[in-house]
């Protein structure tokens, strides 16, 4: 997707939400004066993405060095770098809403992973300020770190079906059920979400959940098809990779908690728009037949 038909899709979008936050906002009694700016909310989503979408791995380089220099036709009322971080917080939740309008379709076929977000090197822990009372210490199958965990649902077409992120001491079980209300099919994860009463707790919402299991467990009795479907769980970790590697969600330079939400979000829509994302071919005969079991 070009920058334009990039800005294009975000203003749409704005031109829609925009009005309707806002006036909840006054009814709810919590809109405050805010100082005009002359760069638009949707520019600022748009240089945003962007950035995700580029080889840079820096925001404030990519600002000065490509946006500042290369796109000031194309952005005539561009702010001072730091003008523009300062306002960042203020697209928060019209990132939010933006990335759950691309959300894909649950289609009886889902997969569930979670990942690790540090927020700083290990040996700076005990003096780690930014962060303090939100992060915690968490443990992954790479080693401990600080910082918060990533959960993802998706479906066979590399589709984010759910979001949510915890801190990094936080069970991966834990945040399931809230994040499957509108999941239904079969769920695939790894040996981290094994639990009997989870599993029955999302049967009864017709959800089944398949993980492998481990050594000392009694072997399961799978379909084939379940057995197949189970082997490419390997597509979601293919996206955390590229979420990581290739939107940049994760780094250790993060001065503000609400812009690493702003980041994030960021990063998850710059995914969102891959034309091509990781996905596996699927018979959507064999998912019907799935469906009705």
């Amino acid at each position: 997707m070009s920058l334009t038909e990039l800005f294009c899709d975000v203003d749409d979008f704005c031109q829609d939400f925009i009005p309707k936050w806002e006036t909840q906002l006054l009814e709810q009694g919590q809109r405050k004066r805010r100082r005009s700016s002359r760069l638009s909310m949707s520019e600022m989503i748009t240089l945003m993405i962007h950035f995700h979408q580029s080889h840079y791995r820096n925001f404030k380089a990519y600002y000065l060095e490509y946006v500042c220099k290369h796109l000031s036709n194309d952005f005539p009322h561009l702010l001072s770098y730091s003008r523009f971080v300062e306002l960042m917080p203020s697209v928060v939740v019209p990132l939010a809403a933006y990335l759950k309008k691309h959300y894909g379709n649950c289609s009886g076929i889902s997969y569930i992973d979670s990942t690790k977000l540090p927020v700083c090197h290990n040996k700076r822990i005990n003096r780690h300020r930014v962060f303090k009372g939100l992060a915690a210490i968490g443990k992954s199958t790479m080693g401990w770190f600080y910082g918060f965990k990533l959960h993802l649902i998706v479906n066979e077409r590399g589709e984010l079906l759910s979001v949510k992120l915890t801190e990094g001491n936080v069970d991966d079980r834990k945040p399931l059920p809230d994040m499957c209300q509108s999941i239904i099919g079969k769920l695939f994860g790894d040996k981290g979400y094994i639990s009997q009463s989870l599993h029955d707790e999302l049967l009864e919402n017709n959800l089944e959940l398949i993980t492998s299991i481990r050594k000392n467990m009694k072997p399961r009795l799978l379909t084939l098809i379940d057995k197949l479907l189970l082997r490419k769980r390997s597509v979601i970790e293919t996206i955390n990779d590229q979420l990581k590697n290739i939107s940049q969600i994760e780094h250790s330079r993060h001065r503000s908690p609400i812009n690493f939400a702003v980041n994030l979000l960021a990063g998850l829509i710059a995914y969102c728009k891959q034309p091509k994302k990781p996905s596996i071919k699927v018979d959507y005969t064999e998912v019907q037949q799935i469906m009705a079991v």
